[in-house]
């Protein structure tokens, strides 16, 4: 079964990875990100973005300037003004206490409710354990790009997951995987 519905993490799975990205003319699509969605969005699927922004919370940017990455994000996928159905930002630092901060599954179930889909129609991708272990707790299916800063495929073995997860070296691959062409 085709997921209805893929909730990406942001940096590291649909764009590279700066750390504490806060500039928008850093914003850089990885390869083949927009050839990926298209490919998802011609097979029905609804797209979200979830992504822990801490830098907010260690005070380092504003929510404005994680707007603007993500409203630059949007410009150069060329997919329309409105990509994702829903973004969801968590910008708590890792110590304070959050809502939506993953792994929380918080946004996962506010997807499913809204939509009304079943666990296994989402499908939660991104490039860190915490991306995986998000998909966990709110029972979805999961796959890791291994594209990010962070070995993944070692993060995942030290979390005990490693069989749990499919994990491909790009997100064009993983949506290779969710949508096999005939």
């Amino acid at each position: 079964m085709h997921p209805a519905a893929l909730i990406f993490d942001r940096d590291g799975t649909l764009i590279e990875h700066v750390p504490y990205l806060s500039d928008p003319t850093q914003v850089r699509l990885l390869p083949g990100v927009t050839a990926a969605l298209r490919v998802a969005v011609a097979a029905g699927a609804r797209l979200f973005l979830h992504s822990n922004q801490s830098g907010v919370g260690r005070g380092l940017f504003d929510l404005a300037a994680v707007d603007a990455c993500n409203q630059r994000l949007i410009e150069l996928l060329d997919l329309g003004p409105r990509p994702f159905e829903r973004i969801c930002i968590a910008p708590e630092a890792p110590d304070a206490p959050s809502l939506y901060r993953k792994p929380s599954p918080l946004f996962g179930l506010e997807v499913m409710r809204e939509f009304t889909l079943q666990p296994d129609a989402v499908c939660y991708l991104g490039d860190r354990g915490s991306d995986l272990a998000t998909a966990l707790a709110a029972g979805t299916r999961g796959v890791g790009i291994a594209s990010g800063l962070d070995d993944l495929r070692a993060e995942l073995q030290a979390l005990g997951l490693t069989a749990a997860f499919p994990v491909f070296d790009s997100l064009g691959a993983a949506i290779e995987y969710l949508f096999p062409q005939p």
